[in-house]
């Protein structure tokens, strides 16, 4: 029935489709849901504790026999230092003011935790069929104790030169994660956001760069999106935003409306909810701050200030301060359970691509 076996047959999975890795608004039952459709049900640990991950997983092994990937952030811890802090807490300091808050209280630092010894025994205790990685990869070392923990091992390229970097580096699948895609973004071997490529010009520049399979992300959340990958060369897709209306989403329900009244050119790419660049629905302040901006710390420092914003912001019913991640199809998901959403995806995407062979 697919075109294209590879992902099927490497992942072990139904259709070609990866749930998308969303920390923050998903749990293990959007995984459910996605496995049971067939897909590649995806848990991002980078929020999250070992016990939490632990938990998690076994509850997903518990109501589905499946496949699942543990996704994790390889970036380098970076220190905020107090310079830094003054110069964010003072732009931000209108905003306090207005809320009643003190800029200068402490505040619990953001947690946004990069792949460690800890998270690495965990994966050998528990074998996942796929571990992926966002802002490169780990050591070698670590890198070498997953792989021999018998897990595939993805990486996130949003240049061709980060995709063959992840080939060289050990990665057994590559995600083309072009600009359309919500979330943060997987660069690492650039900081322009300016020469982010989309992903249907993305997809087969990485597919004939890199001998491993490619799967796309970034603005797919349709079958007519899925068969266009595919046709590009693509093995399969990842798949997040179209997943955020479910009602297996964490999304609150302000951040639910939020998302159903956006439009096309909703989103931005910002720095200055967490310091890295991410895609999400504009909000005020990334409107009145960014959408980009120097004097935001760096990664995850950033998200520290916004913590009590958001949370006086939301009390009052606005999301002013909420990182409302999504890709440039926002517009394109609906509200059905994610084990329905899956087969209809795959099922259209069948469709197309039977009409374009035909």
């Amino acid at each position: 029935m697919w075109p294209d076996r590879r992902l099927l047959d490497l992942f072990g999975i139904e259709v070609p489709i990866v749930q998308a890795p969303m920390a923050g608004v998903q749990d293990v039952d959007i995984m459910i849901g996605a496995a049971q459709g067939g897909a590649l049900a995806s848990l991002p640990c980078a929020m999250i504790s070992v016990e939490k991950a632990r938990e998690q997983v076994n509850i997903f092994r518990q109501r589905v026999s499946a496949p699942l990937n543990m996704n994790f952030f390889s970036h380098t811890a970076v220190s905020m230092t107090s310079e830094q802090d003054a110069r964010w807490r003072k732009r931000l300091a209108s905003y306090f003011q207005e809320h009643g808050l003190d800029p200068n209280a402490d505040i619990a630092a953001a947690n946004r935790a990069p792949f460690d010894a800890a998270m690495c025994a965990l994966v050998e205790e528990l074998r996942p069929k796929v571990v992926s990685f966002h802002f490169g990869l780990p050591d070698k070392a670590l890198l070498k104790r997953v792989k021999d923990a018998g897990c595939i091992v993805v990486g996130a390229a949003t240049i061709v030169r980060e995709a063959m970097w992840l080939e060289a580096n050990g990665a057994d699948v590559i995600i083309a994660q072009g600009a359309e895609a919500g979330g943060h973004r997987g660069m690492f071997l650039t900081e322009s956001i300016a020469h982010q490529p989309g992903t249907f010009a993305l997809v087969p520049q990485v597919v004939d760069a890199v001998r491993v399979p490619v799967i796309a992300a970034g603005g797919i959340a349709d079958g007519r999106g899925i068969a266009a990958a595919l046709a590009l060369g693509a093995a399969g897709v990842q798949v997040g935003t179209a997943y955020l209306r479910t009602p297996e989403s964490k999304v609150s329900a302000l951040a639910r409306k939020v998302l159903a009244d956006a439009d096309d050119d909703s989103t931005v790419i910002t720095n200055v909810m967490t310091g890295r660049p991410a895609r999400g629905v504009a909000n005020r302040v990334m409107r009145e701050v960014g959408p980009v901006a120097a004097e935001a710390p760096p990664f995850p420092h950033a998200a520290t200030a916004m913590g009590p914003l958001k949370l006086a912001a939301e009390k009052l019913g606005k999301t002013d301060f909420t990182n409302l991640w999504a890709g440039q199809a926002l517009r394109l998901g609906r509200e059905m359970p994610a084990a329905d959403l899956t087969r209809e995806l795959a099922g259209a995407a069948l469709t197309r691509l039977s009409q374009m062979s035909g």
